[in-house]
């Protein structure tokens, strides 16, 4: 199953004066930091609301530094369950944006077109054509290529029956 994350993000900016200003300035800080290895994610203004419901500007500016809402889009491949595309997502976004706080807004499951899952072209994380849970470990990888979909469960078994002998 393939998903769109949306995270918001709060992102400090220095030095600004109107809230369009750190707007802009946060916005090209965090294309920034996400480029080259992140260029795929769509970085938009973020929405901000009082707690009666009134919409606030998206920087909220005092003494010439703003804390700019960010809302930081990008579509995880091949994940089981929507807490696992939620959690690739910070991930890979918090690596990369350093001391910036992120919270998942959304999580939408995309409908495939592909009869097939095999066949997808765009999927970046199985190089060698199997499918997998969309867990970035090659180990898991490993204990997969023989077609019986082995998971950590079943490798206890046969260590322990390694030992015994």
């Amino acid at each position: 199953m393939d998903c769109r994350v949306v995270v918001e993000a709060a992102v400090p900016v220095y030095d600004v004066e109107t809230p369009d200003e750190a707007v802009r300035i946060a916005i090209s800080k965090t294309g920034g930091m996400l480029n080259p290895d992140l260029s795929y994610v769509e970085i938009e203004m973020g929405s901000r609301s009082s707690p009666a419901g009134e919409e606030l500007e998206p920087a909220f500016i005092v003494a010439d530094e703003a804390l700019v809402a960010l809302e930081l889009e990008m579509t995880v491949f091949n994940v089981e369950r929507e807490e696992h595309a939620a959690r690739i997502a910070r991930k890979e976004i918090g690596q990369r944006l350093e001391n910036i706080p992120l919270e998942v807004l959304e999580i939408e499951v995309l409908e495939s077109d592909d009869s097939d899952e095999g066949d997808d072209s765009t999927n970046d994380q199985d190089s060698d054509g199997s499918t997998s849970d969309g867990d970035d470990n090659s180990a898991s990888d490993e204990t997969t290529t023989d077609g019986e979909g082995a998971d950590d469960d079943d490798l206890l078994p046969e260590f322990d029956e390694l030992l015994e002998e």
